[in-house]
């Protein structure tokens, strides 16, 4: 397949995700009663970054022309890619990545998200067959030229050495932090309660959490963060909830809560669902260093930063982990050595 076969394919894929299809909106039900995390909010929210961020002709051309990929790989090679399954279709953009660099695509997709991943599939190989020979599925991934792999820091350690003898992007544990002044106004705190909250808070672009001035006031964040209080209709959030606040409790730890999330004083970066970490800061600069330099954030929100409101929608040059998955996709071919 050619470049412009691939891209007609996947402008396609955007114009079918906003449709109303009997067969896209069955897939949606399936994948939602398959993982209850996946509700149709965000399922929906997913296909709508997607189509919007990745899947325009526009966006397409402009990625492809920075890597000088419009004539396709000297060389096809076969890429593992071991999926996430903490929101829908978290694993999309490697596919997309390994498909528009011309390679093919052995995937390994987590049990939690496999249904919206394989209707994809399903999906291309009635528009083209040809991307039978592009895209397969196995429990295994073995004789693979290449890995990509996510998952968490245990299982990064068993990806190192399983791919060791492979080039391979290897990713684990991450998430996000915001840093705030004091000054945001009622709009921004919204807009930081959906880079909080959206898809329950289990992603790696998600705010687990926050930096504050001292005497920083909690009210209005508390207050913005009100327009998630339905989580609490979700039993496997409001179960969460519970347990974290339980567990406050029970510690006699200080925390402040609207009834649908915690917010707790806490050094680590990483917060369980349903709870919210927050440290007070007194000199910005060091601060922004220190996080530049963790290895652990996916990324910073802020009004310096990543904007307010946009945690959860990357762009296609927005890549997990900071490691340029086209860039090692096109080394593939004159450097078939090493990991990322």
């Amino acid at each position: 397949m050619n470049i412009n076969e691939r891209f007609d394919l996947l402008i396609k894929l955007g114009e079918y995700f906003v449709t109303n299809d009997a067969t896209l909106q069955s897939a949606k039900q399936k994948a939602e009663a398959h993982n209850a995390w996946f509700s149709r909010e965000f399922i929906d929210l997913a296909l709508e970054n997607i189509t919007k961020n990745f899947l325009q002709k526009h966006l397409l051309e402009a990625w492809v022309k920075q890597y000088r990929l419009e004539d396709g790989p000297s060389a096809v090679k076969n890429v593992g890619i071991v999926m996430a399954g903490n929101i829908p279709l978290v694993g999309f953009h490697d596919f997309l990545c390994v498909f528009t660099a011309g390679h093919k695509a052995k995937i390994k997709p987590s049990s939690k998200d496999e249904v919206l991943i394989r209707h994809i599939a399903e999906k291309f190989f009635e528009w083209n067959e040809a991307t039978k020979d592009y895209i397969t599925f196995a429990d295994n991934l073995k004789k693979c030229d290449a890995y990509i792999a996510t998952g968490s820091n245990n299982s990064g350690r068993y990806f190192e050495y399983y791919f060791s003898k492979y080039p391979s992007i290897i990713r684990r544990n991450r998430t996000s932090v915001a840093v705030l002044s004091g000054s945001e106004t009622e709009d921004d705190l919204n807009l930081l309660a959906g880079d909080i909250q959206l898809y329950y808070g289990r992603g790696c672009r998600n705010v687990t959490k926050l930096f504050v001035p001292e005497d920083y006031d909690f009210i209005a964040l508390l207050d913005a963060l009100r327009q998630y209080n339905y989580f609490a209709d979700l039993h496997k959030y409001k179960n969460n909830y519970d347990y974290q606040l339980t567990l406050l409790i029970m510690n006699h730890k200080h925390y402040m809560t609207n009834d649908s999330i915690i917010l707790t004083e806490n050094e680590s970066i990483f917060a369980p669902v349903s709870q919210v970490n927050y440290s007070y800061y007194a000199e910005p600069g060091t601060l922004i260093e220190s996080l530049k330099s963790n290895s652990s954030v996916q990324c910073i929100v802020g009004k310096d930063f990543t904007p307010f409101g946009t945690g959860q929608s990357p762009l296609i040059t927005d890549y997990a982990d900071g490691i340029d998955t086209m860039e090692f996709l096109k080394q593939l071919c004159s450097n078939p050595e090493g990991s990322y």
